[in-house]
């Protein structure tokens, strides 16, 4: 079952569901359940949703059916779901590599910012997103670019997927000039979009009002 945001496609795409089934298959002890999911986080706003819901469901019945799977074990696991899922299994600021099943602890403390989410309703679809990306080789080390000051990276830390991104709906790149604007130390779109984040030393800093559709939210 399921409260929250309303999300219509085809059960078997389910990640919560396909989580299930793929430990299940190597660890018969784990019996039909009754599952609830409360859906807080927009379909296609490249913040991770699906791939969160996923991660912890393996980490829900490795606890509930003692299963005493390893944090590798469940990377590997998660891997076979997506991309993004290893990430959720740590649940914390990492340096991704390989499939984003290669990842590196960092340390990132920004608790003396205020972060601002805005998601403006649009749908990206991440495939698409990839398939329009332009390969090349970037010889900057993200462990080194990320521990310089906050005022600094939107000087070089960027997103890949803003160019194309940006090109199919200009309204995205609107939402992160008006947080430039209103004084955001760093903006940027998260993931393959449509979610656009700025980090604001107040929240008092900015003074736009978005529209009434968009999802805004402190975190």
């Amino acid at each position: 079952s399921g409260t929250g945001l309303s999300i219509h496609g085809d059960i078997q795409d389910n990640l919560c569901l396909k989580a299930f089934h793929l430990l299940q298959k190597d660890f018969p002890q784990i019996t039909a359940q009754k599952i609830h999911l409360h859906k807080a986080i927009p379909m296609g706003a490249g913040m991770g949703g699906g791939s969160a819901d996923a991660a912890f469901m393996l980490k829900i019945l490795n606890e509930k059916f003692e299963l005493n799977l390893s944090v590798r074990e469940l990377i590997n696991y998660a891997l076979q779901l997506g991309s993004d899922c290893p990430f959720f299994i740590i649940n914390n600021p990492c340096v991704a590599g390989g499939r984003g099943e290669k990842l590196e602890p960092i340390d990132l403390d920004l608790s003396a910012y205020h972060i601002l989410i805005v998601n403006p309703g649009i749908h990206v679809n991440t495939g698409n997103a990839f398939s329009l990306l332009t390969p090349g080789i970037n010889n900057d080390d993200i462990k080194i670019l990320i521990q310089q000051p906050i005022t600094e990276w939107k000087n070089f830390l960027t997103n890949d997927f803003e160019k194309p991104v940006f090109v199919q709906h200009p309204e995205i790149a609107g939402i992160k000039q008006k947080m430039y604007d209103n004084n955001a130390v760093y903006a940027s779109m998260s993931g393959s979009g449509s979610t656009v984040f700025g980090i604001f030393n107040s929240k008092t800093d900015i003074k736009v009002n978005f529209p009434a559709h968009y999802f805004c939210q402190w975190v």
